[in-house]
């Protein structure tokens, strides 16, 4: 498949789901090249901003498996990864598959189970397998996480280890709506006279492995490695940070970049790309020094501040 053809493909998928995701048009681009790149998401926002409708949407108009996972805090480990049940039947035990298998897994409020919980998706996530009672059990392509998290409760919540954190290749933050968009997504509530809403699927699973493979094909300039790498050595030297980017945030940017490039019909890298990414690639990987911790500095803010020191690239 040629680049061309997946700029087309994602432009049919977003107006899908724009179809019932009013706005947000660059929160969804977000989420499809996380979803190119074979990486996870964490949406962390307040309650009601369309964040399990967006993940639902997205599997119903690429014709992926969605499962959702409702963490609580006595969500076992088995609930999740599935274990083996006696069938009587055949008088032999079975496996009982869990909802991680399935090609879009929704791990919503993932802070609410605990960490022992909460790592049952760390060997899904990184090595898309799980094993079972000694068992390794491989899972379909593709695989994505898409985990949300609220931001304003933290009774009986359990926060994500820093480690775990780095394991989603975006952290996304949803916004209100403007003030048309409300109205909007009004009007579309009573012309459809159900708060049901639904798509229609524009591509298959296999249509979607060959826009992943496409992607791998887009051409990064030296130069542009280079400047992805400057900006997350950047991180680390910034006084704000305790601890900045790993080499798993630079990939991040790699990864990221070269389908946003995709998703515009080029087969090639743009400086543009890499700073576009930049914040839901990197901000939620920075750890800052607890001093600042109640004041107006944010991860996004450092990140901007980076990418406004970095110098840019220039071509002929």
């Amino acid at each position: 498949m040629e680049v061309e053809q997946v700029r087309d493909r994602v432009g049919a998928v977003l107006d899908e789901v724009s179809k019932v995701i009013v706005g947000k048009r660059d929160v969804l681009e977000v989420l499809m090249a996380c979803a190119l790149s074979q990486g996870h998401v964490l949406i962390e926002d307040v309650p009601g901003l369309a964040k399990t409708l967006m993940a639902k949407t997205l599997a119903g108009a690429m014709r992926l498996g969605f499962s959702r996972i409702q963490f609580t805090p006595d969500l076992l480990p088995a609930d999740i990864t599935g274990t083996y049940v006696f069938d009587q039947s055949v008088g032999d035990f079975k496996l009982r598959r869990g909802p991680v298998f399935a090609n879009i897994v929704l791990a919503d409020e993932i802070n609410r189970a605990p960490p022992k919980t909460q790592s049952a998706l760390l060997e899904a996530m990184q090595e898309l397998q799980v094993t079972i009672e000694g068992e390794t059990h491989r899972l379909d392509r593709p695989f994505m996480v898409i985990a949300t998290q609220n931001p304003i409760e933290f009774e009986g919540t359990y926060p994500l280890p820093a480690a775990q954190v780095d394991r989603f290749l975006v952290r996304l933050r949803v916004g209100y709506p403007s003030e048309e968009e409300e109205v909007e997504i009004l009007r579309r509530r009573l012309s459809r006279r159900s708060d049901e809403a639904s798509v229609e699927p524009v591509i298959g699973r296999g249509e979607f492995l060959e826009m992943q493979e496409a992607v791998e094909s887009v051409h990064v300039d030296e130069s542009i490695l280079r400047y992805m790498t400057r900006v997350v050595r950047k991180t680390r030297d910034v006084p704000e940070v305790e601890l900045g980017a790993s080499p798993r945030g630079t990939l991040a940017l790699l990864k990221l970049s070269r389908a946003l490039a995709a998703m515009d019909g080029r087969d090639f890298v743009t400086p543009d790309d890499v700073k576009r990414i930049a914040i839901p690639a990197l901000a939620h990987r920075l750890i800052l020094k607890r001093e600042l911790w109640y004041t107006r500095v944010t991860q996004e803010s450092v990140v901007a501040s980076v990418l406004r020191q970095v110098e840019v690239p220039k071509f002929e």
